[in-house]
């Protein structure tokens, strides 16, 4: 019986958790994939210059990757294929990590990376 209410704790923790990342402003579904591991499942989410990714599985509400707008290019995109990842996303590599989101997150990705001041692709000399 402990054992039973001890899963139920924690899958009552890990919704609460669930709803806690989805309800932020600005946070978007979002997959990481770093050098050769697969899809990560997550959520990103901007903050000021940065995009913030926090995992779905974890225990913190901190964010594993902060990717910095300044400097930031887009080298490739595309959608992703049959199998290779959900359904209608789409793979935006930027830098070492590729990015995978719906096509309503990619157009508000690309228009945050378009809003940076003009300053904010160069870099200090």
């Amino acid at each position: 019986m402990e054992i039973i209410a001890g899963i139920a704790v924690l899958a009552a923790l890990f919704c609460i958790r669930a709803v806690a990342l989805h309800v932020r402003r600005g946070s978007v579904a979002c997959s990481v994939r770093t050098g050769e591991r697969g899809w990560q499942s997550g959520v990103a989410r901007y903050a000021g210059g940065e995009l913030h990714w926090v995992p779905f599985l974890g225990l913190r509400l901190r964010p594993r990757h902060a990717i910095a707008r300044r400097g930031l290019i887009v080298s490739r995109r595309r959608p992703l294929d049959e199998g290779e990842g959900p359904e209608g996303y789409w793979m935006v590599e930027a830098g070492p990590i590729a990015l995978a989101m719906s096509e309503d997150a990619l157009t508000g990705f690309l228009a945050w990376l378009e809003s940076a001041p003009p300053s904010a692709h160069l870099d200090p000399a």
